[in-house]
């Protein structure tokens, strides 16, 4: 887990941001281009991050989510909708553990759940709280929307946290210039870290945040906090993929799944909260 500080940012995109991005040479399908698309990442609004968090390094691996399957026996093998591998559609031969490519420990988990997720996340409380309830310091959770764009910034104003362009080699993605682009999501942490020390914030898996569906940032919260209203069916998933186009790896982007179903695009990382106590520790 990586500490975040406390702070204030201006969450999704203004108009001129908008077509800013519209003008990446990156941008091959345009979608940002598109006033429809533009309008779910507006009105841009400030929020405030009230209090330091704590965020996964990196998306949760495999090997992770093993570990919690196997204390737990918990069922995770509904059909997982294949956008790669040699499955296509739906295929309930596919699961976390053979997704139609091959994976070792150290690859983000996919085709989970975002209840598959939050139960992760409350195997970790039950387990800790059981073992010693002063080791818990702190609830872990799935992170809000806000924190999770608050994070991928890392205080840049930029379409990504390395600057507006895609690049080469920064990212696995459909055009990334990695030999896992359209392939397969890539080892967590191969490539650079954000300037708060994250990995593959954008590009790998999408990653599930706790929030519900909302067309757009009308009515958000501006405190940091998830927004659990809305369409809660569907869960809202940021960063983009390794078979995601460029535009959907920005600091930005957003879309909806619903959060029964499973994908091999999609993973998530965890947050933990920092109690007061220990964050005055040193001052």
């Amino acid at each position: 887990m990586v500490v975040l500080p406390a702070g204030n940012f201006l969450m999704g995109l203004s108009t001129d941001e908008a077509k800013r991005d519209a003008k990446q040479e990156s941008f091959t399908y345009k979608i940002v281009d598109s006033w429809r698309w533009s309008k779910t990442v507006m009105p841009q609004h400030p929020v405030k991050i009230q209090r330091p968090f704590a965020l996964g390094k990196y998306p949760v691996t495999r090997g992770e989510f093993a570990a919690f399957v196997r204390e737990t026996g918990y069922s995770a093998n509904q059909p997982c909708f294949m956008a790669g591998g040699r499955y296509g559609g739906f295929s309930s031969e596919a699961d976390w553990r053979h997704p139609g490519f091959d994976q070792s420990d150290r690859d983000p988990v996919v085709c989970v759940s975002w209840d598959e997720a939050r139960a992760y996340v409350d195997w970790i409380n039950k387990k800790l709280a059981q073992a010693n309830p002063a080791l818990l310091n702190g609830w872990y959770y799935l992170p809000s929307e806000a924190e999770w764009e608050y994070a991928a910034r890392a205080g840049t104003r930029t379409t990504r946290w390395w600057g507006n362009a895609i690049g080469s080699n920064k990212a696995v993605c459909l055009h990334c210039g990695t030999p896992w682009d359209h392939q397969q999501p890539a080892p967590v942490g191969l490539y650079g870290a954000n300037s708060f020390h994250l990995y593959d914030m954008l590009g790998n898996v999408w990653q599930w945040t706790k929030d519900c569906w909302n067309l757009n940032y009308a009515g958000a919260p501006a405190d940091g906090g998830a927004w659990l209203v809305g369409n809660c069916a569907q869960r809202v998933l940021r960063g983009g993929s390794w078979r995601s186009a460029p535009e959907y790896l920005t600091s930005t982007a957003r879309l909806f799944d619903n959060a029964h179903d499973h994908y091999d695009l999609a993973g998530f990382r965890v947050s933990k909260e920092i109690p007061e106590a220990t964050q005055n520790i040193g001052k």
